[in-house]
C-alpha cells in the first residue's frame, strides 16, 4: 500500500510538472505571418491567458528644430524622420515599463499627407517603422493597421503612432 501512494505520489508530481512546464510554453505571445516574409507585419498575434496588456495613447514625434516655427513640418521633419522619432519616443516610454519593442503586439498608424505634396509617404513611414521591426535584433513583428486621415491634432506632425504591447505573465 505504501508503495501504491508513492508510485501516485510520483506520477502526480510528473502529472503537475507536465502541466507547468505547458504553462511556461503557453505564455508565449504567438506571431502568423506570411511565411514568405513579404511584408514586415504579423497577420495574426495570439495573447496568451493572464499576460497584461498594455495600451500606449498615440505620440508623434517630438520637434527636431526648436527655432523653427511651432507646429510646422519644419520643426518635426519629412515622414521618415517623424516615424524614427515617434517610435524612439514609444520605445522610451515601453523603456520605463520594463517592456520592448518586442513586446509590440499591436499598432495603429495615423498618417497625413504632407502639405507642400499632397502626398501621402508610406514608403517614409516604411523607412522609420522597419528601423524597429522585422530586424534580426528585433525580429517581433506587431498586426499593424496604417490609415490616412485628413488631420492629426497638432498640425507639424505627419504621423500619429499608438501601440499595444503585452507584458508576459509573471514578469
Amino acid at each position: 500500500m505504501r508503495r501504491m501512494k508513492l508510485l501516485l505520489a510520483g506520477a502526480s508530481a510528473l502529472f503537475l510538472a507536465g502541466i507547468a512546464s505547458d504553462g511556461v510554453r503557453a505564455q508565449e505571445v504567438k506571431r502568423f505571418g506570411d511565411p514568405a516574409g513579404h511584408f514586415p507585419i504579423s497577420t495574426a498575434v495570439e495573447v496568451p491567458a493572464g499576460a497584461s496588456v498594455v495600451y500606449l495613447s498615440g505620440m508623434g514625434a517630438p520637434p527636431l528644430d526648436p527655432t523653427s516655427k511651432e507646429h510646422t513640418l519644419a520643426a518635426y521633419g519629412d515622414m521618415a524622420t517623424q516615424t524614427t522619432n515617434a517610435l524612439k519616443k514609444i520605445q522610451y516610454e515601453l523603456e520605463k515599463l520594463g517592456l520592448s519593442m518586442g513586446s509590440v503586439v499591436q499598432m495603429h498608424v495615423y498618417m497625413v499627407a504632407d502639405a507642400t505634396t499632397h502626398k501621402l509617404d508610406f514608403a517614409g513611414m516604411m523607412k522609420g517603422y522597419t528601423k524597429f521591426f522585422g530586424t534580426k535584433e528585433q525580429p517581433n513583428l506587431p498586426v499593424r493597421s496604417a490609415f490616412a486621415v485628413a488631420q492629426l491634432a497638432n498640425p507639424g506632425w505627419l504621423i500619429e503612432i499608438e501601440v499595444t504591447a503585452v507584458r508576459p505573465a509573471g514578469k
